[in-house]
């Protein structure tokens, strides 16, 4: 998740713009070649559709056979001039099933229940980021203990809040200071009444944003977790029928 100015307010109303640092574990093993140089991934391309397996069988008459031959004994999956190649400044398409580029796409979001039932199916609306918008993130009130949220809720995802200049410090300090107070989570809001999820940028997931508050003397961290998924037991309508 990319660094970005969010606007929030505190416990009294006021509000400030910070910045929103992402919070990346370094990972536990570093991977290098035989010379020790750092390694890398890359994109490399597998194949094209011209060699997909819908155009053998095209070719083939629809014969599974023939096409089943032409692979193991032509390699007819394998663009020679193109296979391996490596893959820079990609951008995705959309093709039908002929594999033609199309340009109208209607994405649709469908909902489930936990049985597998559709319960609704509509266009999918393209969502505007509203972390750094001019209305600001507000406290709902409501906070959630820690270890009753780690058992709740499944964070995927911590953007940690700093200071731009010393009168943001004392603000953020403040929030953090009160949330370690009550060893608890803020829940926080967007939208004029604080009731919408957080949205960090255009068409992104709406995630549920709880703050926490540590403090060592005169540091601070403030670190806004992020969810969009809450564990819940499911009621016995819910369940599965029995075998």
């Amino acid at each position: 998740m990319p660094d970005q100015d969010i606007n929030i307010t505190n416990s009294r109303g006021l509000d400030a713009v910070v910045s929103g640092l992402s919070v990346t574990p370094r990972p536990a093993v570093r991977w290098v070649d035989e010379t020790r140089a750092q390694v890398t991934s890359v994109q490399v391309l597998r194949g094209t559709m011209a060699c997909d397996i819908d155009r053998l069988l095209e070719a083939t008459g629809g014969d599974v056979e023939v096409a089943t031959n032409m692979i193991v004994f032509e390699d007819a999956e394998v663009d020679t001039e193109r296979y391996g190649l490596l893959l820079r400044e990609t951008s995705r398409i959309w093709v039908n099933a002929r594999g033609e580029q199309v340009y109208k796409v209607t994405n649709w979001e469908v909902h489930y229940r936990p049985d597998g039932q559709e319960t609704q199916r509509h266009p999918k609306q393209v969502s505007e980021g509203n972390v750094s918008a001019e209305i600001p993130l507000r406290w709902t009130g409501r906070t959630v203990p820690r270890a009753k949220a780690l058992r709740r809720f499944v964070f995927s995802g911590t953007v940690q809040l700093v200071h731009t200049n010393g009168l943001t410090y004392d603000f953020l300090f403040e929030m953090a200071r009160d949330l370690e107070a009550q060893d608890a989570l803020m829940l926080l809001g967007a939208g004029p009444k604080g009731n919408e999820p957080l949205i960090f940028r255009r068409g992104g997931l709406p995630y549920r944003g709880f703050l926490e508050g540590r403090t060592a003397g005169s540091k601070y961290m403030l670190l806004l977790h992020l969810s969009s998924l809450e564990l819940r037991q499911p009621s016995p309508e819910d369940l599965p029928p029995e075998s």
